[in-house]
């Protein structure tokens, strides 16, 4: 079967890659708009901020069109609205100057953003629908999750890259590979037959019901999971706005070197996600213990750059690694725990609101990191108490249970 859906599968891995592409490829180009548009640091953040907080409120709800209308064609409308977004971005720092161009730019962030609450999160329960074997899901998921952070690991050189040709070719080019994406879909993914049976019975209050009546049955573990992907995703753009700005600031390093200095923490990160979602198979105590170690490294790693000299690149970056290859361990687990944990017909509104905790991290992460950059010591001091919090929460909140429910 997983042979059989290998395309379907290749075509839905392209949409983590370009919702990342559309996020962390403007990480180390932001010092550069801030000088070219002649804005703020704190104002350069918010191009991140703006497209994450959008999806924070749009995902429950492209969650629900999803249960209701079909993944395939809710995953579609996203990201053609990525599209557009990516269009009045593009256009407007091309025609406008200054404060004008910047907010262009930010109304079609906020444009992306709708779109990405309507293509990434539904991504998860799709691959949960289109296999039956547990095996096959979560070989599925780290195939998913490798791809979310591969382009993690091409997007900083992938977008200083094309800041050689024209300082705003990063917001020129999702648009480009969002309309390749959706030719993928369109062509290759059908939708599963047991969802598109049961699309027309869901009603918005059935809706509402669904998520009070799942909430209270699972309780305490899916609030865990909520959590630490939250804490993780504010941790991880946390330190990329956070090098981004000492590579440029304190090293003087920008354009392709800097992608690839970018791209080695991420690559730790990608690494360790595939990895991982090979070897977690459906045992969900394996997830737990794997996700304690993960966030175990991460908050130790964090406490160890308190008492290094941060100014000193090489060992910066070791240890920094390290913490992304604590990262990687973290998301295959949660995604694999949500999955294996809801029943089929569930997992669309589960993971939209997940994925709102996600993207909660992510919007949290640069505008925090943006105003703590002369106070690396708290920032890092925070980091440290916040994977403090996720390996308490992952040891004690997350049980995992033999059988299929948690």
């Amino acid at each position: 079967m997983f042979a059989l859906k290998k395309h379907d599968l290749i075509a839905l891995a392209s949409i983590p890659l370009i919702m990342t592409l559309a996020n962390s490829m403007l990480i180390p180009v932001l010092p550069l708009m801030q000088h070219k548009l002649r804005i703020t640091p704190l104002q350069s953040s918010l191009i991140i901020t703006v497209y994450a907080a959008i999806s924070i409120v749009c995902i429950p709800i492209a969650g629900y069109l999803s249960d209701r209308f079909g993944r395939k064609r809710i995953i579609i409308i996203g990201l053609s609205l990525a599209t557009l977004g990516g269009l009045v971005s593009a256009i407007s720092a091309w025609q406008l100057e200054h404060y004008g161009a910047y907010t262009g730019i930010l109304i079609g962030r906020i444009i992306q953003g709708i779109g990405a609450a309507g293509a990434f999160p539904i991504v998860i329960p799709f691959v949960g629908d289109m296999f039956d074997s547990k095996e096959e899901v979560s070989s599925a998921l780290g195939v998913i999750e490798t791809s979310n952070t591969f382009g993690k690991v091409v997007s900083p050189i992938l977008g200083s890259a094309l800041t050689l040709i024209v300082w705003f070719m990063p917001l020129t080019a999702i648009p480009i590979i969002s309309i390749i994406s959706i030719g993928a879909i369109s062509i290759f993914v059908a939708g599963p037959k047991q969802q598109q049976e049961q699309q027309q019975t869901v009603t918005f209050m059935k809706f509402l019901s669904r998520v009070r009546d799942i909430l209270s049955e699972k309780g305490r573990w899916l609030y865990a999971i909520f959590a630490i992907g939250g804490f993780t995703m504010f941790i991880m753009f946390g330190i990329l706005y956070f090098l981004s700005s000492v590579l440029e600031e304190d090293y003087h390093i920008d354009g392709v070197k800097k992608g690839f200095l970018l791209a080695i923490p991420l690559g730790a990160i990608c690494l360790a996600s595939y990895m991982t979602g090979k070897f977690i198979g459906t045992d969900k105590r394996r997830m737990k213990w794997i996700n304690f170690v993960g966030t175990v490294l991460l908050s130790v790693c964090m406490a160890v750059c308190l008492f290094i000299d941060t100014k000193g690149i090489v060992i910066l970056f070791i240890f920094l690694s390290m913490c992304g290859i604590g990262i990687g361990f973290v998301l295959p687990c949660l995604d694999a725990l949500i999955t294996e944990g809801i029943d089929k017909e569930q997992r669309g509104t589960i993971t939209s609101i997940y994925s709102s905790m996600r993207f909660i991290g992510v919007a949290a992460g640069p505008l925090v990191a943006s105003l703590l950059l002369k106070n690396d010591r708290i920032m890092f001091t925070m980091y440290a108490c916040v994977g403090l919090i996720c390996s308490g929460i992952a040891l004690f909140a997350i049980k995992p249970s033999k059988d299929k429910k948690q």
